[in-house]
C-alpha cells in the first residue's frame, strides 16, 4: 500500500477508534470550509457526516460556516472564525441529553422544535460570560472580546451571568453584555436580526459540502507520492478535507495524483468552494465531476 493510502487509513482508524466506544452527540451536516475538528489532541479538517463526541471542538475559519445536527433534536449553525466545544455526560444522548455547548468565540444559532423531540433535555449554552438554559427555543448569539450577545427569536431562556439570573421571555429581544459592564436587555429590530442571521446561514451558492453531492473541487495534481502528500497535508492543515486519487491515463507512462474536495450538490456550489480554496491557498482549484 502506497504512502497516501497509509496516511488516509491512519486517519480513518483514528476516527473509528474514537467513535467505537463513545456515544455520538450528533453529526456534522454541512461544511463551508475552511473548518476543523479538534479531538484528543488531533486536529482534522471538518467533514460532513462526522460523528461528534464529548470533548470535541469545532472551529471555523475566515468566510466559513458549519451546521451540526445534535442528538437531542436541534441544529447548531456556526459562523466564521467561531469555536464551539461540546460536553455531555449522556450515555444515550438521543433519549436523555445532559450537557453543554461552550461558544468560545464567534456567532452561532441554536434551533430546536422543528426537529425530533427527546425524552429529556438538560442543556446549557455558554456564550462567553453568559450561560443560557435551553427550554426548546430559537436563539442567536455571539461571543467576542468586547461583548457577548444572546438574542431570543422564539420561546424563552434563562441566562446566568456574574451571579445574576434573568429571563428572556419576549421573542425579538436580546441581551447585550459588554465585557466588564452591565448587561442590558434590548429590543431586536428585524433589520438587525437579518444581518445577524446571515452571519450563521449557509445559502445556496455559498460553496458548502453536504457529503452526497456529485460535484468536486480539483485542488491540485501531483506528479509523485511525496508531492501529493505535501499538498494533502497543506490542504488539510488549512481546513480543507482533501482526498487523494491516483490516476494513470492509458497513454501515460507514470501515475499522477489528484487532490480534491467532494460532496458538492452542483457546479455553482463547487465553483464557490473552488474560489474560496484558491483565495486561501493560492492553488488553481476548479470545479469538476
Amino acid at each position: 500500500m502506497s504512502n497516501p493510502w497509509r496516511r488516509l487509513a491512519a486517519v480513518f482508524l483514528f476516527v473509528l477508534a474514537q467513535t467505537a466506544w463513545a456515544a455520538s452527540l450528533g453529526t456534522v451536516e454541512a461544511v463551508q470550509a475552511p473548518a476543523w475538528l479538534e479531538r484528543a489532541g488531533a486536529v482534522l479538517p471538518l467533514t460532513p457526516a462526522t460523528q461528534l463526541l464529548s470533548g470535541d471542538v469545532v472551529r471555523t475559519g475566515n468566510g466559513a460556516r458549519a451546521y451540526l445536527l445534535l442528538a437531542e433534536g436541534s441544529r447548531v449553525k456556526l459562523g466564521e472564525t467561531a469555536s464551539l466545544a461540546l460536553h455531555s455526560r449522556s450515555l444515550e444522548p438521543g433519549k436523555l441529553f445532559r450537557g453543554a455547548l461552550d461558544v468560545v468565540a464567534g456567532a452561532f444559532r441554536y434551533t430546536t422544535g422543528a426537529f425530533k423531540s427527546v425524552a429529556a433535555r438538560d442543556l446549557a449554552i455558554r456564550v462567553g460570560t453568559a450561560t443560557v438554559g435551553i427550554r426548546g427555543t430559537d436563539i442567536w448569539g455571539r461571543s467576542s472580546r468586547e461583548r457577548d450577545l444572546v438574542a431570543l427569536l422564539e420561546g424563552r431562556v434563562e441566562i446566568a451571568r456574574g451571579g445574576e439570573t434573568l429571563e428572556l421571555a419576549e421573542p425579538m429581544t436580546y441581551l447585550d453584555a459588554p465585557r466588564g459592564g452591565t448587561a442590558i436587555v434590548r429590543p431586536l429590530e428585524t433589520g438587525q436580526l437579518n444581518l445577524w442571521a446571515r452571519e450563521t446561514e449557509i445559502l445556496a451558492g455559498d460553496g458548502a459540502a453536504r457529503g452526497k453531492g456529485l460535484w468536486r473541487v480539483l485542488a491540485a495534481t501531483a506528479a509523485s507520492n511525496a508531492e501529493a502528500l505535501a499538498l494533502y497535508d497543506q490542504l488539510r492543515l488549512a481546513g480543507f478535507a482533501a482526498r487523494i486519487r491516483p490516476v494513470k491515463p492509458a497513454d501515460a507512462e507514470a501515475w499522477s495524483y489528484e487532490l480534491f474536495l467532494a460532496g458538492f450538490a452542483d457546479r455553482k456550489e463547487a465553483e464557490a468552494a473552488a474560489a474560496r480554496l484558491a483565495a486561501l491557498t493560492g492553488l488553481a482549484a476548479a470545479a469538476s465531476r
